[in-house]
């Protein structure tokens, strides 16, 4: 008889030990990494508080509505996609594409602030009229003075008649361009 070690300290559950035999390959997608994938299993399992690997899409609704999440953009898409479910339950398949397809949909503020550079060729921090009037000029667009003016003042934020960095990535990140 041979003295091994015994270990006594008892096995912790996790969320991912929770779903016995997951594996991220399961739900491998081209452009997601398998850190992306467990972190939205994990997120799932937050939810899954039962264990059956469901999750009801009117429990989820109303967890975020009593987190006070409903104002932000991307969460109130998140809630929108979540009706198309009804009160049908979600497995993680669905809950990945939906979150899958919200993580596709948002611009960086990095991404957005290479465009506004193109813009903002006089590098003044700003789009103003006369910037705008450039890039319509190099896009071969004929647009009357008016149309820029109005351009620039949907998306002018301090009625200062030109467009800030965050103006432009709150323009550029709507989903709905307000006309």
């Amino acid at each position: 008889m041979t003295n091994q070690p015994t270990d006594t300290r008892r096995s912790v559950s996790t969320p991912m030990a929770r779903s016995s035999g997951w594996s991220w390959k399961n739900y491998e997608r081209p452009g997601l990494m398998q850190d992306e994938i467990e972190e939205v299993k994990a997120a799932f399992d937050l939810f899954d508080v039962d264990g059956t690997q469901r999750i009801n899409p009117k429990d989820l609704r109303a967890c975020i509505q009593s987190l006070n999440l409903r104002r932000n953009q991307v969460v109130h898409h998140l809630l929108n996609d979540l009706e198309r479910f009804g009160s049908k339950p979600l497995d993680f398949k669905g809950f990945l594409d939906i979150m899958t397809a919200k993580m596709g949909e948002r611009d960086t503020k990095e991404d957005v602030s290479k465009v506004f550079r193109l813009f903002d060729d006089d590098r003044s921090g700003t789009i103003s009229l006369k910037n705008l009037k450039r890039v319509a000029r190099e896009l071969g667009e004929q647009l009357p003075a008016e149309a820029l003016e109005e351009m620039i003042s949907r998306a002018d934020s301090d009625a200062d008649g030109e467009v800030t960095l965050d103006d432009f990535y709150v323009l550029m990140t709507e989903k709905t361009f307000p006309y």
